[in-house]
């Protein structure tokens, strides 16, 4: 076992990792095909599957913090590169904007109907993927679609129906530093350019769930403050956890990628606690080990200089 000087949290030992990029899947009807990452470690079998979807604007080659440290820790990592990313450049005015968020759930879904593909993409890794161990993981607009996938229900904006767009193979969720609920707590900015957010609701969801939210997480969408990206813990009804930053603005100290012109709030320490409280909870929710999960609740329970980790 390896301990985080700075954490005082526990981890299992780092496995050697493999990447593949891109993976192509054909996706009629979204006008572009779906580009997908897969990292995973070299050894091991009945590896469970983190399905990872990004920030808004990202891209399959983001969050090299979070997804190296979940490879080797013993899962593969599925990344798909959304039509909101910076590499698609989509117009305002073109059709599928409104829809972004429903093409992400779209993307994960081929992506799950598609695993046996990716997975014999990867040199050596055929036959060693646990297809029924599947959590839905996702930072921001990415934490909304892992939302999704467990049972969150978001109002089309265009509709104005809120489907159950849930997928019966995923197991559990990460949400990080993603979106509360929607109504009058809204800025005007975010009703008209984020018409996804304007009504989402939590209470559909009962599968188990860690959301991780940073205490300065001021984000211009919400007059709520920080605590709005609590939502997705306090209004969901499945066996949920919260981990609290602190200090922690909207990357977490910096969990999109190393030295990232983005973050605002570059921490290593901060981000090695997500790392190793993210891992211990996939470990632990997986059916993998629950020892790492059990000593982050005992460690971070209460006066902790990093962060504070909750459960109900």
């Amino acid at each position: 076992m390896t301990t985080h000087r700075t954490t005082g949290l526990t981890g299992p030992a780092p496995t050697p990792t493999v990447s593949v990029r891109p993976l192509v899947l054909s996706a009629p009807g979204r006008g572009a095909d779906l580009h997908v990452r897969v990292t995973a470690p070299v050894t091991g079998t009945g590896l469970p599957v983190v399905l990872f979807a990004h920030g808004f604007g990202s891209d399959l080659d983001g969050y090299a913090p979070l997804v190296d440290h979940w490879a080797s820790g013993g899962f593969v990592v599925v990344q798909a590169t959304h039509l909101d990313s910076k590499r698609f450049g989509i117009a305002g005015d073109d059709p599928r904007r409104p829809e972004m968020w429903r093409h992400r759930v779209q993307d994960a879904r081929r992506v799950l109907d598609h695993l046996g593909t990716l997975e014999a993409a990867v040199p050596g890794l055929a036959g060693r993927v646990d297809h029924r161990r599947v959590v839905a993981a996702g930072h921001s607009f990415g934490g909304q679609t892992a939302g999704i996938l467990v049972g969150l229900r978001v109002k089309d904006p265009q509709t104005g129906i809120a489907e159950d767009l849930s997928d019966a193979r995923v197991m559990a969720s990460v949400q990080l530093a993603t979106a509360g609920r929607g109504g009058d707590e809204l800025t005007p900015f975010a009703r008209e350019n984020l018409p996804w957010l304007r009504d989402q609701d939590f209470s559909h969801i009962t599968a188990p769930g860690l959301v991780v939210a940073g205490d300065k997480d001021d984000l211009p969408l919400s007059t709520r403050g920080p605590a709005w990206t609590t939502d997705p813990y306090t209004l969901s009804r499945g066996d949920k956890s919260l981990l609290t930053v602190h200090g922690g603005e909207h990357l977490l100290g910096g969990i999109s990628g190393y030295r990232v012109a983005e973050t605002t709030d570059e921490d290593p320490e901060r981000v090695a606690l997500v790392q190793q409280v993210t891992l211990a909870y996939l470990r632990h929710v997986t059916g993998v080990d629950h020892g790492d999960w059990d000593t982050a609740r005992t460690v971070l329970a209460d006066g902790h200089p990093l962060g504070r980790l909750e459960s109900k």
